[in-house]
């Protein structure tokens, strides 16, 4: 299935443009100092490509903070994602295990990934906290995406990878040029990924790897979590931020409509039940518990990770909780 090929950058947003007018089109754009998906055709903000884990996590696409579930789906449009980092693409492993189920698929879900481009991009920098390597997580999209993208001085590489992405791709292919990538900057883009991936190991060398971590919170004792629960506010943006977090609240309108809400286990009273009972009542259990779905309990029930490494929760915690800190010190004192 893979075919490779180059096409410069200019041409690559003629067709981009000219995709838009049919399809909602999302690249990646500067904010200030953070990368966010912005709607190609309505965007004045420089297209920045290869760079690592954009605001707006992929799974906003295809599991909207907010959406009547019940509306008939074809009443919006086909959608592209340009540009996703490696470890949003790796969380589709565990959405796509809980969503596509085939004895319970989710058909709203279902239809948001049939009807979804992705366009893959490997990631040239990396953020303060990335930590996708200590995972197991390479910095370059493995599966899931239908093409991968790789930009340098002013000429794309694309390499096809589904048969969704080549009826694309086809398309590209009959009105703009394009080419056998040169020699010269496959070179490059291997040296760029080698380089990347060697710093960003040892950037985060103590951090321990996913099953590790998982054993250390099984171990831990409950005053690592007392400790470090206390500047948590709740507030609940690390569970929406998250690229693997799913959980939600199903909240009925009239006229037997249904919306879906992301919900957070850190919210107080998530887990409250008939009589007020709530074995999470108590802010270092809420915290304790997050950790415990994302490495323990998930991954016993998923054949997939529920943690990524982007870095994202610790980025938006108002309580600057680095929980990358936390991990290293259960490994430092156990």
């Amino acid at each position: 299935m893979e075919d490779v090929i180059q096409i410069s950058v200019s041409n690559w947003h003629l067709f981009l443009q000219e995709v838009a007018h049919e399809m909602d089109v999302f690249v990646p754009v500067e904010n200030g100092i953070h990368i966010e998906y912005w709607r190609f055709e309505n965007t004045d903000r420089p297209v920045r490509y290869n760079k690592p884990a954009p605001v707006t996590p992929l799974k906003f696409f295809l599991l909207p903070v907010k959406e009547n579930v019940v509306v008939e789906k074809f009443r919006q449009k086909r959608k592209i994602v340009v540009g996703i980092p490696s470890c949003d693409l790796k969380a589709l492993d565990l959405l796509d295990e809980i969503y596509l189920d085939e004895r319970y698929p989710d058909p709203v879900y279902k239809w948001h990934r049939e009807n979804t481009i992705l366009i893959g991009s490997e990631c040239y920098e990396f953020r303060e906290h990335c930590h996708c390597i200590a995972y197991g997580i390479e910095r370059y999209p493995i599966t899931n995406d239908d093409v991968t993208l790789v930009s340098l001085d002013g000429e794309l590489i694309l390499t096809v990878k589904t048969s969704k992405g080549e009826a694309f791709i086809s398309r590209l292919r009959k009105k703009y040029p394009v080419k056998v990538p040169a020699k010269e900057l496959l070179a490059e883009a291997e040296s760029r990924r080698s380089s990347t991936r060697e710093r960003l190991m040892n950037k985060n060398q103590y951090l321990p790897d996913y099953a590790t971590i998982g054993k250390l919170i099984n171990q831990s004792g409950e005053e690592i979590w007392a400790r470090h629960s206390q500047p948590c506010v709740s507030c609940g943006a690390c569970a929406t931020i998250c690229p693997t977090c799913t959980c939600f609240l199903l909240i009925d309108r009239p006229g037997f409509e249904k919306v879906r809400q992301l919900d957070s286990c850190q919210f107080p009273g998530f887990e409250r039940i008939a009589a007020g009972e709530d074995p999470l009542r108590k802010k270092p259990a809420r915290f304790r518990n997050r950790y415990l779905c994302k490495y323990v309990w998930k991954h016993e029930r998923f054949n997939a990770q529920a943690c990524t490494g982007c870095g994202r929760c610790i980025e938006c915690c108002l309580g600057n909780i680095n929980k990358n800190k936390i991990f290293t010190e259960m490994s430092e004192s156990s």
